[in-house]
């Protein structure tokens, strides 16, 4: 054994004797990417520590790393060694056990899948402070399946291992533009099953001005755009029809504007900008300032001046292709937020043995959509986002759970594991140290923040 891994099981004994020795326990971040308030049960566990790259083995195409080790680290490991971890979630911030026990995407998962799907190893701390080393074929193979989208409910990821794919120095994008729906998932479609690019993601700014990019690996660049300061690269997309960046500028190409959102934060002002300055520009400030107004309430303070009533709409939802042109007219129609992102995922062979985000093979998109909507009259909580709930259901889909939902119980039975879930929680966590995946992700439910 290395260095590197004795002190990761020194550190990782030590948590288990934390977490033996505690009742209800939550795990204490710095950084987090969910977009809905919870609330903490018991003294919250530090697994700061435990952010290292383990091991990188180009040869097995695997890198092993500790769960609480961010993506631009665990990135910026790999690209050294003429690698990536084979899907890269878009904003820098989001933790590798994080994007395991949440649901983590990107445009690489037309080929690669879910985060989770590119796991092959996770060492799990249950709630009674086991240690247990997770994979699809042990004794533990249930809670391997089980992990995904469970959101710290039934143990904490502190070690993960995953699949790693060769990179080449640029990358080249091609953006191609589309009037119809229809027309454009079927481009969709058609590039999965070709599979001619590395990378496939879109944005939609209007319902008949869509746009698609194709990116592939280049050896050569004859010039790199630089979207870390001054330029917008979600702007660009519309105003050229190709570019090309260096690998590390494209997996974080979102992260400096948080993909269109910094604009309600003032940063794509070009004065603001230059305030906020290249270091602050991105996910790590724009959490901190959106997590202070959440805490102060700045701007429901404003809105009750302006006689307004918002209802936040944060949402990424998995729809069958062949559903898509139906989920986006539902949106234009229904909701109204522009611009959205699209990514599409091709679950992979076990996409189904995932108890808590199970999803068939074949083609689904990614729909992400994110702003606050206001009214000048008064709407029962939650009600956009309850339409959207059903909209997703009637149409085959799944959502993500990183925000905030609005399930009955049964509904999220139905979507989210049952009986499935069940059994894991009273195998992994029988005194209960977690809450259940339903009160920790669904408002209103007993130990979630009430709707009010």
């Amino acid at each position: 054994m290395n260095a590197l891994l004795e002190a990761h099981a020194l550190r990782a004994a030590d948590l288990a004797r934390q977490i033996g020795a505690t009742g209800q326990v939550a795990l204490a971040k710095k950084t987090s990417n969910l977009f809905r308030d919870t609330v903490h049960r018991g003294p919250g566990l530090d697994a700061g520590a435990l952010d290292h790259v383990l091991e990188i083995d180009e040869a097995a195409r695997l890198v092993d790393a500790e769960g609480m080790v961010t993506y631009e680290a665990l990135a910026d490991a790999c690209l050294a060694r003429g690698v990536m971890p084979a899907v890269v979630p878009q904003l820098k911030t989001i933790t590798l056990g994080g994007a395991l026990a949440g649901v983590g995407i990107e445009s690489s998962s037309h080929r690669y899948g879910l985060v989770h799907e590119s796991v092959t190893a996770i060492e799990v701390l249950t709630g009674d402070g086991r240690l247990l080393v997770c994979t699809p074929e042990n004794e533990h193979a249930d809670l391997f399946f089980g992990f995904p989208n469970s959101y710290g409910t039934l143990g904490y990821a502190l070690r993960v291992t995953a699949k790693t794919v060769p990179v080449r120095p640029y990358v080249h994008l091609e953006h191609l533009v589309f009037t119809d729906a229809r027309g454009y998932f079927d481009a969709v479609e058609r590039h999965c099953a070709d599979d001619d690019a590395d990378f496939i993601d879109g944005t939609i700014f209007a319902a008949d001005r869509l746009c698609l990019t194709l990116a592939r690996f280049a050896g050569e660049a004859p010039y790199t755009s630089d979207y870390t300061y001054r330029k917008i690269y979600y702007r660009s997309i519309g105003e050229r029809r190709e570019d090309w960046l260096t690998v590390r500028d494209y997996l974080w190409r979102w992260d400096t504007d948080w993909f269109w959102c910094s604009r309600n934060l003032l940063a794509q002002h070009p004065l603001v900008r230059r305030l906020y300055g290249r270091e602050r520009l991105g996910s790590r400030t724009y959490t901190k300032l959106m997590r202070w107004n959440s805490r102060v309430g700045l701007t429901r303070a404003i809105d009750r001046l302006r006689g307004l009533h918002a209802e936040s709409v944060i949402q990424d939802v998995d729809i069958p292709i062949e559903r898509a042109a139906e989920f986006l007219a539902f949106l234009a129609r229904a909701v109204g937020i522009w611009p959205v992102w699209m990514c599409p995922v091709a679950p992979q062979a076990n996409a189904g043995r995932f108890a808590l985000y199970p999803m068939r093979r074949g083609v689904y998109v990614n729909f992400g959509f994110w702003d606050v909507m206001h009214t000048r009259e008064p709407r029962a909580p939650g009600e956009l986002n309850r339409r959207i709930e059903e909209a997703v259901a009637r149409l085959g889909g799944i959502k993500s759970l990183y925000s905030e939902s609005y399930f009955t119980p049964e509904e999220f039975g139905r979507a989210y594991g049952g009986e499935a879930y069940r059994a894991l929680k009273a195998k992994y966590d029988a005194r209960g140290a977690f809450p259940t995946l339903y009160e920790k992700c669904v408002r209103g439910s007993s130990g979630a923040p009430s709707a009010s």
